[in-house]
């Protein structure tokens, strides 16, 4: 983890940048692709979400939840993924989700800049390290 400084437009340009976006989005598709089948099981997204720990922390500090709560959360959170609904999540559906997500990140940072701690293979990272190299060779 490092911390870094980041606004809306930083995630904005990243999303934006198609080929970056792309490769990045396919990596970490791929490395949730447990099975190597292309396509992503509830089982294998659910690992993901779990290793995030959104929902098992507060500013941190770990909170108890209700595992039924927690279940369906997380199944809420695949279908949002599974846009035909047949159980399995495409590359397709994983970067058309995953770029509404990091908008409505970039949306709900606006344009004032933030200090945030961040996972150095997450995409956020990798929003931050492209506009780094982008200003630059500028």
């Amino acid at each position: 983890m490092s911390v870094e400084i980041l606004d809306g437009a930083t995630i904005v340009g990243f999303v934006e940048d198609e080929e970056a976006f792309s490769v990045c989005v396919s990596d970490l598709f791929a490395q949730l692709d447990t099975d190597k089948d292309g396509l992503l099981s509830y089982a294998e997204m659910l690992k993901e979400l779990q290793r995030l720990r959104v929902f098992e922390t507060h500013f941190g500090v770990d909170v108890k939840r209700d595992p039924d709560e927690l279940a369906r959360v997380y199944e809420s959170l695949f279908v949002q993924f599974d846009h035909d609904l047949n159980g399995r999540v495409d590359l397709k559906e994983f970067k058309e989700e995953t770029k509404q997500i990091m908008l409505a990140m970039a949306n709900g940072l606006g344009s004032l800049p933030l200090q945030m701690a961040l996972e150095h293979d997450s995409l956020l990272m990798k929003a931050v390290q492209r506009e780094c190299c982008t200003k630059i060779a500028a």
